[in-house]
């Protein structure tokens, strides 16, 4: 008979694009952290013709065959949604799992529609964070997502009060982590030539925002910030890294378009705004380290990954003073390696972006891994998966209680 405690565990992990997103990441390096450990993981993503997962990884990878994406995000979900759905219907008649953890609202729905069909017993879900969706359906699927798991878990305290309070349900909180080999002030053979391509500036102070133009990220003060930045000192640069979203934001990337026109900035390589796309993933070490601060002042986010990665690339953070910047950070901003900004005033986060970039903060970081970094690895993280995987699978294995006689 097979021993829980002891056996390798058969993990489908659930993502909603091959693409370099904050919960995309995550789930990769949970995957890997669990193969390293000796489980079976297999990574489900969904892939059009042509598409690849943005990284290489050492354990199962399944691309979701996707159409075509249509015009409309509402139907794009619905589709992927779907062709998840029919993916595993597929897999399952040749392999079994012994748990399904999705980490967004399209794979959560797909696992939710077979837990419903009798297909598998149950499934877990990770918030990363909830999206304020205007169309009922989109805002169906995410909270069914939810309230439909077996289990739910999520990466900060705020948005463990937030399931709590918003749907009732108590969240296991697990930790986002940091891999200090791959992240790390030591510069190798890709700064130089990432620095020329992009025509970073050498000694001017240069800004850094990973994830694109999003207003949830707070771009257009960030861009208002970095303006008035740039009034006093010319060379200094701002790139805005990455972007690749399921998310239409193009209404809000014209807005931060006609304000970098409104102050005569200029955009491409070499330039005032250097904006990247996407990047390989092999770059993005060096371009930490390239950075004189990282700019996160967002408005909303689920943990903020790229924020253990800069301070372990010896890059000083702007974060928003606000959860969940504030449940981790507050010993990191004590020890002068970030700074908190108010994210609603655009003085508050020029005023942070300029003393992020003083000298001094990148020289105390070169001599230490900061210990907020330290705490969070993913062996870690891992390690806390497992134990919830096995509580989740002998809950799922106790027999239903009898029906009481009347």
């Amino acid at each position: 008979m097979r021993d829980d405690a002891v056996w390798p565990l058969r993990i489908a992990l659930l993502t909603h694009s091959v693409n370099p997103r904050g919960g995309v990441v995550h789930v990769l390096e949970l995957a890997r952290a669990l193969h390293t450990m000796g489980h079976l993981p297999t990574v489900l993503a969904p892939a059009m013709a042509g598409q690849r997962m943005f990284r290489e990884v050492p354990h199962a990878l399944a691309l979701v065959p996707a159409g075509p994406a249509p015009t409309q995000l509402v139907d794009l979900v619905g589709q992927r949604i779907g062709e998840f759905k029919s993916h595993l219907v597929e897999m399952l008649a040749k392999q079994a799992f012994d748990v399904f953890h999705a980490h967004d609202g399209i794979g959560g729905n797909a696992l939710a529609d077979l837990a419903d069909a009798g297909v598998i017993d149950g499934f877990m879900r990770t918030v990363h964070h909830l999206d304020p969706f205007d169309d009922a359906r989109l805002a169906h699927w995410q909270a069914r997502s939810v309230r439909g798991a077996s289990q739910v878990l999520c990466v900060s305290r705020m948005w463990r009060d937030a399931l709590r309070r918003d749907f009732g349900i108590d969240a296991w909180q697990v930790a986002n982590g940091v891999d200090l080999a791959r992240f790390t002030p030591r510069g190798d053979g890709r700064d130089k030539p990432l620095a020329a391509r992009l025509g970073l500036r050498p000694g001017a102070p240069l800004f850094l925002c990973v994830g694109g133009i999003e207003a949830r990220k707070n771009t257009l003060r960030i861009l208002e910030a970095y303006a008035a930045i740039h009034a006093q000192q010319p060379r200094a640069q701002l790139v805005i890294a990455g972007g690749a979203s399921l998310l239409d934001h193009s209404a809000y990337a014209a807005d931060c378009h006609a304000l970098i026109a409104q102050h005569a900035l200029k955009v491409g390589p070499g330039r005032s705004v250097v904006l990247t796309g996407a990047l390989a993933d092999d770059d993005m070490p060096a371009l930490f380290r390239l950075a004189d601060a990282l700019v996160m002042p967002s408005l909303r986010e689920g943990f903020g990954l790229v924020v253990l990665e800069s301070l372990a690339s010896g890059t000083p953070v702007v974060a928003s003073g606000i959860p969940p910047f504030t449940e981790y950070l507050d010993d990191t901003v004590a020890a002068g390696h970030a700074v908190y900004a108010d994210p609603q005033d655009t003085d508050s986060v020029a005023a942070a972006m300029r003393r992020a970039a003083e000298p001094e903060r990148a020289a105390r970081l070169a001599l230490a891994t900061p210990e907020v970094c330290l705490r969070h690895a993913w062996p870690h993280s891992a390690a806390r998966h497992v134990a919830l995987y096995r509580a989740h699978r002998a809950l799922q294995a106790r027999p239903a209680p009898a029906a009481a006689a009347h």
